[in-house]
């Protein structure tokens, strides 16, 4: 019995032994994670109301305030329309850098989409936000006007 006793607190103490094991070196790489940081000017872009078929290319300016380089893993728009570009060398501590977007302004109407950007600085993704309103294109004036045949009617 006492034999029983003595293998069941041995095997208990190696359990837990191994558990804090594990959960140190869990917050050691947490902790490493947490020396590069993403901080952004603003996580959200406004385009306001834009013309259809302009320029949809925009930027959000971030920058590493942490003590190790800052690598940015992916970064992926909610749709097609929404297509973001992100720098390919590290970003030093203390240095900024530019995440682009670019929205496809043959849409027309309101939008708001989002870029989900993973990075080494946190196992939670950051998510970044652009809206706005593309006008509809101007109709050509000089098209002939058509009746209900759908032949063009002849201008006087």
């Amino acid at each position: 019995m006492k034999k029983v006793i003595i293998l069941l607190a041995l095997v208990v103490g190696f359990t837990t032994a191994n558990a804090q094991t594990k959960e140190a070196t869990k917050t050691q790489t947490e902790e490493t994670a947490a020396k590069s940081t993403i901080d952004f000017v603003s996580k959200v872009v406004d385009y306001g109301t834009i013309e259809h078929n302009s320029d949809g290319v925009r930027t959000f300016v971030f920058t590493n305030n942490g003590t190790e380089d800052l690598k940015i893993k992916n970064a992926k728009g909610s749709c097609g329309c929404t297509v973001p570009t992100v720098p390919k060398e590290p970003i030093a501590p203390g240095e900024s850098g530019e995440i682009g977007v670019k929205y496809a302004t043959n849409r027309v109407g309101p939008f708001t989409k989002t870029i989900t950007v993973t990075t080494n600085a946190s196992k939670k993704p950051v998510i970044l936000t652009i809206k706005g309103k593309v006008n509809p294109g101007e109709k050509p004036t000089d098209a002939p006007e058509k009746k209900k045949g759908g032949a063009p009617l002849e201008k006087k």
